[in-house]
Formats: structure tokens, sequence, C-alpha cells
């Protein structure tokens, strides 16, 4: 009995450990992402809608390729996964409907930002330019984030790690290094180009995403029953993105004035993911071996992951403001000072992994009930509900603090 208690407390520490350090290895990762945005205020000064894509853009990275692992993750926790690229098989029908997924969900995102910018007057930008903007953007970023995936997926599957404690965090920041740059580089360039070559483009993105919608509907049946519960999911996520994107421009004069926090933004939303990420798989993993039951009130098991969330955001969220502020100071961005940041950091992200703990456990258990997989939901749900709600605490905290 000794024995196995302490075999236990072993494989939680281990599986703690391994999650810690991919979390670790994501903050200065997602890091360089905020430093790269932090360099970027003049172009989103002038360009403000451009802010209110970047965390939907991000968020549909994280979500279609953090889908796309946390769905083989299980596949491997039940045996069923196999090193197989086939028309029929689990990798290969899953990589296909993420690509898929990828170019519907940027042509939906572009109209949705377009609109938003209408209805609050954002000027910059016109339709034709968001939805060209956010295809290509999305199509180039999605295809280096989705071959990122692939690597982490086969890497755990050769080595027998634990995919589920490894792949949110990894999947989660390589969205925030590669889309943001992806998308600032993409929209200076198709600013430059003259209006009847953006008209043929948008003729050429209208015809692919259309495309894109009939064969993952009508012509391959393995991609239509993963993509039945995840697309019309991501359609309303894409949406509640762009408000978050949203919050942040409506006060981008204060996140310009202390332009540190634009630094901050993409490792706390990352992070705040990556976390949740991890609680996403791993409550989906245990529903679907059995090993959670599904209740009204958590169990013990389920309780001991919300633990390990706190524990996470009480060392990462300290790290990426000392980051930030080390940062600022190289770069010679405004900052209020280092325990301001370390406040607003930690403060938002308490308040932030709280909420995560109560929507990730009720999406999963809600999904997993009606007999759907909670894959497909967990991770979508809680990275776009953490962009949103995230955005709203954040800014109000530095609104109170500073």
């Amino acid at each position: 009995m000794v024995m196995m208690v302490q075999q236990q407390i072993s494989n939680q520490t281990r599986l703690f450990l391994t999650g810690f350090a991919a979390l670790l290895v994501c903050a200065f990762a997602a890091s360089a992402a905020g430093v790269y945005l932090g360099s970027a205020r003049e172009v989103i000064a002038l360009l403000p809608g451009l802010m209110v894509m970047v965390p939907p853009s991000i968020n549909m990275r994280g979500s279609i390729s953090g889908v796309l692992a946390s769905r083989l993750s299980s596949s491997m926790h039940l045996g069923a996964f196999d090193v197989d690229f086939s028309r029929e098989s689990v990798l290969g029908s899953n990589l296909r409907a993420s690509f898929l997924t990828t170019v519907i969900i940027g042509f939906w995102l572009g109209l949705i930002v377009a609109g938003i910018c209408a209805v609050f007057g954002i000027e910059g930008l016109g339709v034709i330019d968001y939805v060209v903007i956010s295809v290509v953007s999305g199509i180039v970023s999605g295809l280096i984030v989705m071959g990122i995936t692939l690597v982490v997926v086969l890497l755990s599957y050769r080595y027998g790690l634990d995919l589920d404690m490894i792949a949110a965090p990894t999947v989660t920041t390589a969205g925030d290094i590669v889309t943001l740059p992806v998308l600032v580089v993409t929209t200076l360039f198709f600013v430059t180009l003259a209006p009847g070559v953006l008209h043929i483009l948008f003729g050429i993105v209208l015809i692919l995403s259309a495309a894109c919608l009939v064969y993952s509907v009508y012509l391959d049946e393995p991609v239509f029953e993963i993509n039945r519960e995840i697309l019309p999911l991501l359609l309303v996520l894409s949406f509640i993105g762009t408000l978050a994107g949203l919050t942040y421009t409506l006060d981008l004069e204060q996140l310009i004035a202390f332009a540190v926090f634009l630094i901050i933004i993409p490792p706390f939303t990352g992070l705040c993911g990556s976390i949740a990420g991890i609680l996403c798989s791993r409550l989906a993993t245990g529903m679907h071996m059995g090993e959670i039951e599904v209740k009204t009130r958590p169990e013990r098991v389920v309780l001991e992951q919300f633990g390990g969330s706190y524990l996470y955001a009480l060392f990462v969220f300290p790290l990426i403001a000392m980051i930030a502020q080390g940062a600022s100071g190289l770069m010679g961005i405004a900052s209020p000072g280092l325990l301001e940041l370390i406040s607003v950091c930690t403060i938002s992200g308490m308040i932030v992994i709280t909420i995560v703990n109560i929507i990730a456990y009720a999406t999963a258990g809600l999904s997993f009930r009606y007999g759907m997989d909670p894959d497909n939901f967990g991770i979508p749900v809680i990275t776009s509900t953490i962009d949103l709600v995230g955005a709203g605490i954040l800014v109000a905290v530095i609104n109170i603090l500073i």
C-alpha cells in the first residue's frame, strides 16, 4: 500500500514537473512575441484595426492545433494512434480537418473584424483587406503551427511522453510566436498592393474558402465527423476573440503610453491558455479513460488538478513580469516599474485561472455527459474565454493599479 502511494506521488510529481518545464520554456518564448508586439506599437497606432485581429488570430491558431493535439493525445491513451497519414487514419483525417478549418475560420474572422471595426469607427483597413490578410496569414502561420504540433505529437509517441502535459503549452506558444509576426508582415505587405490586385486575391480567397467548406461537409466523411462539432464552435468563439481585441483597442492609448503592457499581452494570454490547455487535456483524457466521473461537485482528483493550475500561476506570472521589465529597459520602452508589473500580472493571472478552472471542468463535463468529445470543446472554449475575460481583467487591473 505504501509503495503504491509513493508511486502515485512520484507519478504526479513527474507530471507536474513536465508541465512546469514546458511552461517555463513557453514563458520565455511567448515573451519574444510580446517584445515583437511592443516593437510594432507604431504600426498598431497607425492601423488600430490590426489590434482587434491579434487576439482572435493567435487564439484560432492555438485552438485548432490544440484540439488536434488533444484528440491525438486521447487516441494515444486509448491505443488507437499510429503514425499513418492515410485518408482513413486518425492522424491523416485530423490533419486534413485542421487545415480546412484554418481556411474557413480565417475567412469568417476577417469578416467579423471588418464588421466590428466598422461599428466602432476603427479606421485603417477595409473588408477586403481584413479578409485577405486573415486568410493568407492564417494559412501561413497555421501550416507552421500544425507542423510544430505534429513534431511534438510524433516525439511524444516515440519517447512515451504524456502529450497532455506538453502539447498545450507548446502549441499555444507556437501560436503566439508564429502568428503575430506573420500577421504584421502580411498586413504591411498587402496594404501596399494596388486595389485591383487585392480584389483578385479576394476572389481567390473566396473560392478557396468555399471549396474547403464544401469538401469538409460533403466530400470527406472522416473530416466531417471531426469538424461537425469543432467548426460551428470556432465560428462562435472567433467572434468572442475579436471582442478581446476590441477591449485592447479601446484602451490602446494607455497601452501605448506604457508599451511594456504590449510586451505582457502575448505571454499573459498564452500562459493562461497553456495552463488551461493542460487542465482541459487531462480532464478530457481522464473522462475518456473512466478515471474522472462527471459530478456537480468536482472529485478530489479534479481539485488536485485545479491546485496544480494555481501553483503553475504563482511561478510563471511573476516571471513574465520580470522578463517584460528587462525587455522594456533594453528597448527603451516606458514601464511603471517592476513591482507594479508583478502585481498586475499575478493578480490578473490568479483571477483568470480561477475562472479557467470553473469553465474547463464545466465544459469538459457537459460535453462528455451529452455524448460529445471534450477534446473538441475544452481548449477552444477556454482559450477564447481567456482572450475576452483575460483582456477585460488585465485592462481593469492595469487601470486600477497604475
